[in-house]
């Protein structure tokens, strides 16, 4: 009778070991690598990225971060958001000098047709497990932003908003964003 192998798990000290040439992610124990983003993909993280980065820098909130930049939720879950916000409240999570260590208050994902179906999924419920308080799907496609909060024990849809829509979030008291904006080509 055949038993069932063990499955190996990477940990973070395996992930600092891989080839820094490439963008991994690690999700509980697997070691992806994540392709480069398209070009508007690109576009939308960097007219985004400005205007929060500026917005929470303006208002003294924290710090802000473009990807890659390493988010250690535990020893198996190393996350590179394409977007992420640390509140001055929880900046021990940036002691360590290198990374992220815990829950940001804010990730933002740019959906990819590489990466969508783990944004909404996996990444989803382990953002809600580790305690982040707002996350933000971009859909580049359908042209909408999803903003997603905690409700029991998930991350759950609370408002989306289209290009001709103006972003308000409940995280960032007094942030607006015009879509139409930020995805515009």
């Amino acid at each position: 009778m055949a038993t069932a192998q063990p499955a190996f798990k990477f940990t973070y000290e395996d992930y600092r070991t891989a080839p820094p040439d490439k963008r991994y992610e690690l999700l509980d124990g697997e070691l992806l690598l994540t392709p480069a983003p398209n070009l508007k993909h690109q576009r939308l993280q960097f007219r985004l990225g400005s205007r929060l980065g500026r917005f929470i820098e303006e208002h003294a909130l924290g710090e802000f971060f473009f990807a890659p930049c390493d988010v250690v939720l535990s020893d198996t879950d190393v996350v590179q958001p394409d977007l992420l916000f640390v509140s001055n409240e929880r900046n021990h999570l940036l002691l360590g000098g290198d990374n992220v260590r815990g829950a940001p208050d804010l990730v933002v994902e740019i959906l990819s047709p590489a990466t969508a179906e783990r944004d909404r999924g996996y990444k989803r419920a382990l953002y809600a497990k580790h305690g982040v308080k707002e996350y933000w799907l971009v859909d580049p496609v359908a042209e909408t932003v999803s903003i997603l909060r905690p409700r029991g024990g998930a991350l759950v849809v609370v408002r989306t908003f289209g290009r001709e829509q103006v972003l308000r979030s409940p995280l960032l008291a007094g942030f607006e964003l015009d879509l139409h904006a930020i995805f515009s080509s």
